[in-house]
């Protein structure tokens, strides 16, 4: 019964959901129709063609909205999630869903002309999305505070046992009792590690595990958590079984490593339920949205620098002749070779140069540099002293050996000697600059130009990326740090 009315509650929110999408499609033609032009005539002039005209599009942006909104995690129990997740979820929504709306508009051959024709206007498109993504917002605050009003006051409750009574379990039991907007109701803990506690937090213990089967009989329970360690839960399999056949939800803590660093993810193959552990973002519309921003911009500052990329190639040919590229094999991501590729800055022989001027590296760790390395020509200073050298390597971004952002890329040598803890930094796919680019470039030590690469690493977000890129230019333009 209790299956059913979720399900009837979550198809209706997902209906609501997709009549505010309609209603911000509508109210965005009339804010860009009427209003605006009203309000500032001169950056909106004139109407648009009439709703009519923009309603075809309406079934588009109803399935790219429902179509993510399904595949997300809008419709499971938010019980404990807290606010500000939720909403970052819908601006991370309503993000991707404008932007899969727009490129399917180009795609329907909706061109620039058509554009400047006011046929979709681009003020609407984006009125579209922000009203879509404060109508989705505005109800999903709505509907958290009214249902937490509700729990508050003892009804829409879920009724729990826990199994376990210890350290675990009371952390459990203390979290839900300091929290009764999310409408749980302790029935009582299960001891099963040795001694019988008369209370966990407070909580009282109902017995062992052999009298499980009698309580769900005396009393109305929905949840059962099991809050034990590896060795107890493997011998509770039949109990397990139990609850199963007879429909009762089973909730498993799984703190089996208390000081993992991982974030924790329930995946599956092919119907096998895999509990994940990574360190390492693993959003998949995130991380597409991190190559969409590297693909563009890698190809925008290519096509603009071409002159520069020409002019370096030329100087590079008649001041010390040779090869102009300086090909070098790097680890990406998660140790995996490729071929970077950069101006040539130092002598031709540099490499087979680099055994005699190991005395001289100025860097702890495994990492080799030499501030006045008398491999480098006069001009591979200038090149290396504004980062010049490095354009190339957008070639790499291009091919998704790189990103823009993200660790510099080891070479192998230097990979085998770090650390276990180190080798983390390879568990993100490297890039052109990244937090230690805009903390010193080459002034940084290894550990410290590690630790801020792992900070990257578990901090990532896209804003964070586009942070990076600007604090980037004025270190690069003043060259400082570099060598």
């Amino acid at each position: 019964m209790l299956k059913e009315r979720a399900r009837l509650l979550n198809l209706s929110v997902f209906l609501l959901d997709l009549a505010l999408v309609a209603v911000a499609f509508v109210a965005a033609h009339w804010l860009r129709s009427g209003v605006l032009p009203r309000l500032a005539h001169d950056a909106f002039p004139g109407h648009l063609l009439p709703l009519s005209e923009y309603l075809p599009l309406l079934p588009v942006a109803l399935a790219i909205w429902g179509g993510l909104l399904l595949h997300s995690d809008a419709y499971r129990s938010h019980r404990t999630e807290p606010l500000l997740r939720e909403a970052w979820s819908i601006v991370r929504l309503s993000g991707a869903a404008l932007v899969i709306f727009t490129l399917v508009l180009y795609a329907l051959r909706f061109d620039e002309q058509v554009l400047e024709d006011d046929r979709v206007s681009r003020a609407w498109l984006a009125l579209f999305g922000l009203l879509t993504f404060l109508l989705l917002l505005g109800e999903k605050i709505v509907l958290r505070t009214a249902s937490r009003w509700v729990r508050s006051r003892g009804y829409n409750y879920r009724t729990l046992l826990i199994v376990g009574s210890g350290p675990g379990a009371a952390a459990i039991a203390r979290s839900i009792q300091a929290h009764d907007y999310w409408g749980f109701q302790l029935l009582g803990c299960i001891a099963v590690e040795g001694q019988q506690p008369a209370s966990v937090a407070g909580v009282p213990v109902l017995g062992q595990p052999q009298d499980i089967p009698r309580l769900l009989q005396e009393h109305v329970v929905d949840d059962v958590i099991f809050a034990v360690g590896r060795k107890e839960l493997g011998e509770m399999e039949n109990l397990v079984l139990a609850l199963e056949e007879q429909g009762i939800r089973t909730l498993f803590a799984l703190n089996f490593f208390p000081h993992s660093l991982a974030r924790v993810e329930l995946s599956e193959i092919d119907g096998v339920p895999l509990l994940t552990f990574s360190t390492a973002p693993t959003n998949l519309l995130l991380l597409l949205m991190k190559r969409l921003l590297d693909v563009s911009l890698a190809a925008l500052v290519l096509l603009l620098s071409l002159p520069v990329i020409l002019g370096v190639a030329l100087a590079i040919k008649l001041t010390s002749g040779g090869s102009v590229l300086f090909r070098q094999t790097r680890c990406g991501l998660n140790g995996r070779r490729f071929v970077l590729y950069k101006f040539r800055t130092m002598v031709e022989d540099a490499e087979r140069r680099r055994t005699e001027l190991l005395h001289l590296n100025e860097m702890d760790g495994p990492v080799f540099k030499v501030r006045n390395d008398p491999r480098v020509t006069r001009l591979g200073r200038l090149l290396r002293r504004f980062s010049l050298d490095e354009l190339p390597q957008l070639w790499n971004v291009l091919r998704g050996d790189m990103s823009l952002v993200g660790p510099r890329p080891p070479i192998p040598e230097e990979v085998a000697q770090y650390e276990r803890w180190q080798r983390r930094r390879l568990s993100m796919k490297p890039g052109l600059t990244c937090l230690w680019q805009i903390g010193g470039r080459n002034g940084v030590p290894f550990r410290s130009w590690i630790e801020l690469d792992l900070e990257y690493i578990d901090s990532w977000s896209l804003l964070l990326d586009l942070k990076i890129l600007l604090k980037t230019v004025p270190v690069v333009l003043s060259g400082r740090g570099a060598s």
